[in-house]
């Protein structure tokens, strides 16, 4: 039997590794879909730039998941709400690999992208309920947690590619791994809700900060879900990689990308926020500008890939952390930021898709690059527009 102090110390480990097995599974999911997208468009005969529709009707969904569920998590049992979103994700799984119809596939995509946005908010809403001011590698190690599930992806799929050349048993696997995290979130009591009364929220939520910290996720994580997305087919198209080796590639960018989230738990400890961001936006810039000077180099694509998985690694939980350290933390507030990143994961790669038939495939590498400045600019704004808060995330009591 554990003492009382010791079931105090046991109880957040097992509230966390419960967030961090729920965000890597959603990183396999979310990974998964980019290699894919060639065998999907045989499928449902659909042309690449019809294809990437797919990414909005995902995105659509994450929208509607991310807005809904960060409201739902402040009125109602958080662990509860995650498995039956999970379920969500486990239906669309099953039939996601067999669609024949591109209507259907998109239904599909659209319906695990409400549970992605809804099992996002949840993760990273009530690890901050857990863990309070301390959060901070706490946060790092949940977004690595997610970067591993994404690394995972691409190798099973190519796995699978070279054994029966079709990517079924790539959903099929993640739908078997959702169905005990369910049934496991369901019975797990978690961190009640948090509410703020509306003098609180009006004074701890200033609306312009608020607006530059949603604009920073629309254009990081459209930049990263565009560029893991399409760097496979834009390997292929370009002849730079066969279709197993551009999986590789897409491994490759996610394990620099896992290993960094790993680095970045000690990092966070020892830097301030905005200056890791800093430090990451420049190393995104370079890397993209190695791989448009070189665009016909496959080692400058490998370099540029596995650099810019390194950059961009640390700079959704910073951003997280950033926001954190200026506001106070509610479903409502991570849904918002989640909900420009369900933006960016929608306008992004299919802008991108569409530029790959009007204008071509090295179009892609201009967009990023462009959006990247940008979100440098974003978070500079932010910076100078948000003061400090004394309202920090605190620790919530257990559901009852």
């Amino acid at each position: 039997m554990l003492s009382s102090p010791e079931r105090a110390t046991a109880r957040p480990l097992v509230l966390t590794a419960a967030y961090y097995a729920s965000l890597a599974l959603l990183g396999l999911a979310g990974a998964a879909e980019g290699p894919s997208l060639p065998t999907l468009a045989q499928h449902t005969a659909s042309p690449l730039n019809r294809i990437g529709l797919l990414f909005v009707a995902d995105s659509l969904g994450y929208l509607i998941g991310s807005m809904g569920g960060g409201r739902l998590y402040d009125k109602l049992p958080g662990h509860r709400l995650m498995s039956i979103m999970f379920l969500l994700i486990l239906a669309g799984a099953v039939f996601f690999p067999v669609a024949p119809y591109l209507w259907l596939l998109l239904a599909l995509g659209f319906l695990m992208g409400i549970g992605k946005g809804a099992v996002d908010v949840g993760s990273n809403t009530l690890l901050q309920w857990v863990h309070g001011e301390g959060v901070s590698p706490f946060m790092n190690g949940l977004h690595f947690a997610y970067g591993l599930g994404a690394f995972i992806a691409p190798l099973l799929l190519a796995q699978i590619i070279l054994l029966t050349h079709e990517i079924h048993w790539v959903f099929w696997i993640l739908a078997i791994l959702i169905a005990p995290m369910a049934i496991w979130l369901w019975f797990l009591p978690g961190p009640a809700p948090q509410t703020q009364d509306g003098s609180a929220t009006a004074g701890a939520v200033p609306l312009v900060p608020v607006l530059i910290m949603i604009l920073a996720f629309v254009l990081y994580v459209g930049a990263e879900l565009g560029f893991s997305n399409w760097i496979y087919t834009y390997a292929v198209t370009l002849n730079l990689a066969n279709t197993v080796t551009a999986a590789y590639l897409t491994s490759a960018y996610w394990a620099s990308f896992t290993l960094a989230r790993l680095l970045g738990i000690w990092v966070s400890t020892r830097l301030r926020s905005r200056t890791i961001l800093f430090i990451d936006f420049a190393g995104c810039l370079i890397s993209l500008g190695l791989i448009a000077i070189a665009r016909d180099s496959a080692a400058m694509l490998w370099v540029g890939s596995i650099s810019l998985g390194l950059a961009t690694a640390s700079i959704f939980p910073t951003l997280l952390l950033l926001a954190g350290e200026k506001l106070k933390v509610t479903g409502t507030i991570t849904g918002l930021f989640l909900l420009g990143s369900g933006v960016g994961s929608m306008l992004l790669p299919w802008l991108i898709g569409n530029a790959f038939t009007s204008v071509g495939p090295h179009a892609m590498i201009n967009i990023l690059f462009i959006d990247m400045a940008l979100g440098l600019l974003a978070v500079v704004a932010f910076t100078f527009s948000a003061q400090p808060s004394a309202a920090g995330s605190s620790a919530a009591a257990p559901e009852q």
